[in-house]
């Protein structure tokens, strides 16, 4: 099959349909030629593609952040077909601009002026967080659709613009549960805990590599209940809720990252997925 061909009869599929800037994406791709290995771009990040064979297709995470100026960009797809010869496609993919809001809320003093011994124990857990939080594993460790940490109402949600005590302190990177403490904490699907500590704002803290540069991040826990190098499944309990770290009274704090940009949890928790 020539190049043109099969350009035009691949399908590249995309949830959800409207992408907006904080959105989670899942890519799937049906080849009109058999392939070996598939990769991407996008929007300068590299997309890991698995195949799944019942379905037939190629499966992979993408997202754009919520600095991304709306517009249409372009994927780009390569792979290795099984005859050696080269698979190169690319598709237009329109980011739409959200609407996010504003709100003030106030905390403990120690949050936003912090004493020396404090700025020594931020600093210490940014190292730690920029280790971490920076390691792209290529392989999907994640499978079909991804469930809610807890069984509760949100009580805040992504993109808000957070004022702490009068001071702008930038934008609510994830999504909050109204929760009381101590209600059991699981992960919203499979993957490797690689960090599970207290940390100065985060609070007692557990962090999910899901593969393919997906990372969810579950924050203010007051107990863990797996430790770093667990592997865990799906709904699998990673800790109980509390108030831990910066936080103005008990609840559950999770954020979805993907190689480093923040994506809305709530668009993926209810994404379809194949």
């Amino acid at each position: 099959m020539c190049p043109a061909a099969y350009t035009q009869s691949t399908s590249v599929q995309w949830r959800p349909k409207r992408i907006v800037n904080g959105s989670p994406m899942i890519i799937t791709v049906r080849p009109a030629v058999r392939l070996q290995s598939l990769s991407g771009k996008w929007l300068d990040h590299d997309v890991f593609f698995s195949y799944a064979p019942k379905q037939k297709l190629w499966i992979g995470f993408a997202g754009a952040g919520l600095k991304t100026t709306p517009g249409r960009y372009i994927l780009q797809l390569t792979g290795d077909t099984t005859h050696d010869t080269r698979f190169a496609i690319e598709r237009k993919i329109a980011v739409a601009k959200a609407k996010y809001r504003s709100i003030a809320v106030s905390v403990p003093e120690q949050f936003t002026k912090p004493s020396e011994e404090q700025l020594r124990e931020i600093a210490g857990a940014k190292a730690i967080k920029q280790d971490v939080l920076s390691r792209v594993t290529p392989e999907r460790q994640w499978s079909g659709a991804f469930d809610a940490p807890v069984n509760a109402a949100v009580s805040d949600v992504f993109g808000t613009a957070r004022t702490f005590n009068g001071e702008t302190q930038g934008v609510h990177e994830g999504l909050d549960f109204g929760v009381p403490s101590g209600t059991p904490v699981h992960a919203i699907n499979g993957g490797t805990v690689i960090l599970a500590r207290p940390l100065f704002f985060e609070g007692n803290f557990v962090v999910v590599d899901h593969g393919q540069g997906l990372l969810s991040m579950y924050m203010h826990l007051s107990k863990f209940e797996a430790k770093e190098g667990d592997q865990v499944e799906k709904g699998q309990e990673l800790g109980l809720s509390g108030g831990s770290g910066r936080a103005t009274g008990p609840h559950l704090h999770i954020a979805v990252r993907w190689q480093g940009i923040y994506l809305d949890p709530a668009i993926l928790l209810k994404l379809r997925v194949p």
